[in-house]
């Protein structure tokens, strides 16, 4: 595979992962109704260093460990607890929040870097991908040395950039247009995804660790 066929098929790959929902997409929604449209890179950039250390590690051994059930138990029932964390604390945040932005309190809460690298880590199957579908394209491209992977790495992020920053922004300029009211409903609703996806990894955790 040649760099150009690498980057448009990581790209490619990378945004078909993008669109799909997922935790990532619903924090996006979330934080960009808070933050504006800076929230999507800054999230995407958590999201991102994350990738490049898991990418690292698997390349040095880890893919192995991490397809084992125990360990991938573990990741799931702790990714759950940690989602049902954040969720939690937006849904406590709801009676507070407003869209007078003239009016609103200095904002709180984790940064949207760290944010958004944690809910990478939140997410089992996020590893699991990498450990499978990403380490295994990384091999067909190390055909071309370091340049190959690296091409790899920085087009499937790009592919994450571009889809996340078209969703703050229609999120960010779409309160405008929203009473606080619905503004709520629509961050209540996303913290109710991220229960429901912290119930949905904590079962597969406990699933795969009862297999043992």
């Amino acid at each position: 595979m040649t760099l150009p066929v690498i980057a448009a098929t990581s790209f490619m790959l990378g945004l078909s992962g993008a669109m799909m929902p997922g935790p990532l997409l619903t924090l996006t929604i979330s934080e960009s109704a808070r933050r504006g449209v800076r929230a999507g890179p800054l999230l995407i950039l958590g999201h991102g260093l994350v990738e490049g250390v898991l990418v690292v590690l698997l390349l040095i051994g880890l893919a192995d460990l991490v397809q084992r059930p125990e360990i991938f138990g573990v990741i799931a029932l702790v990714g759950g607890a940690m989602l049902f964390w954040m969720g939690g604390g937006m849904l406590r945040s709801l009676p507070s929040l407003s869209l007078d932005l003239e009016q609103r309190e200095p904002e709180q809460g984790l940064s949207p870097v760290l944010a958004g690298g944690l809910i990478s880590l939140a997410n089992p199957y996020f590893t699991l991908w990498w450990a499978t579908i990403g380490i295994g394209y990384l091999t067909v491209t190390s055909a071309q040395g370091w340049a190959g992977g690296l091409t790899f790495y920085l087009f499937h992020i790009l592919a994450d950039l571009a889809w996340y920053i078209l969703i703050a922004y229609a999120v960010s300029r779409g309160r405008h247009l929203l009473a606080d009211r619905p503004y709520r409903l629509l961050i209540g609703g996303c913290a109710l995804f991220l229960l429901g996806f912290g119930g949905y990894f904590g079962y597969h955790g406990i699933v795969k660790l009862l297999e043992l």
